[in-house]
């Protein structure tokens, strides 16, 4: 058995959740942007509160860790190793890009079983981070000579020939913030577009209670996560 306090702030979302057993027990957030200074302090205490009310040790931490806004992130990740350190349990990251993908699996049924996923989180002008799965969220390698980063997610300005190499095999679903703008330029018969998926909290459930029965853990002392800052910081590293 485990309990796991969840923290997502990589977006102007603000939430946390509560989970035993991958079930969620508790759950908070905030939709009115970036918040998270104010809102996050509060919730994680409440969080915390009503695991101790309830007799149910926290087990772990679990962190979402980008791509997203470099100020979400930091003070998500600041708040969860202080968490993590006040209490003595381990710190789980969560990446984003798979986090965003969890109620696309588990609420879409009509998604074919052979279809890949393709989450993306907005970067700025025509730029996305993302990343393509199958539906056991294995990452999958495509034909263009884009490398891809030190954390397997591709920076990608998105075109009208992008993702042609998985689109050309077959349906692709395409959702997250990075999406929307995205639509007007993706015209292959294959695309497919998913609507008002954000990454939350309490979808990180199964995420972390998997990373937790293989214990994978972070170090808590020099975890960083995946701020948006490194697309630039990829870009410039590239030979042209």
């Amino acid at each position: 058995m485990s309990c796991i306090l969840h923290i997502e702030t990589s977006t102007e979302i603000c939430s946390v959740a509560v989970s035993e057993d991958a079930q969620v027990i508790f759950e908070l957030e905030n939709r009115e942007g970036h918040t998270h200074a104010t809102h996050l302090a509060p919730y994680v205490e409440e969080a915390v509160r009503f695991a101790e009310n309830h007799a149910i040790p926290l087990d772990a931490v679990a962190v979402s860790s980008g791509p997203g806004s470099y100020t979400g992130l930091r003070i998500g990740v600041s708040t969860a190793k202080g968490v993590a350190y006040g209490k003595g349990i381990p710190l789980i990251e969560v990446p984003t890009l798979k986090l965003l993908s969890v109620p696309v699996l588990l609420y879409h049924e009509e998604i074919e079983d052979d279809a890949l996923i393709c989450p993306m989180i907005d970067a700025r002008r025509m730029e996305v981070y993302a990343a393509v799965y199958d539906r056991a969220l294995r990452p999958q390698r495509g034909d263009a000579d884009t490398p891809l980063n030190y954390r397997g997610v591709r920076p990608e300005i998105v075109g009208e020939e992008s993702y042609r190499e998985f689109l050309d095999r077959g349906i692709v679903y395409f959702f997250g913030n990075g999406a929307a703008k995205c639509k007007e330029v993706l015209k292959h018969p294959n695309a497919r577009f998913i609507e008002d998926i954000v990454p939350l909290a309490k979808h990180m459930a199964p995420l972390a209670e998997m990373a937790h029965a293989r214990r994978q853990f972070v170090d808590t002392a020099y975890f960083e996560p995946f701020y948006l800052k490194e697309f630039q910081a990829t870009v410039a590293k590239r030979p042209f």
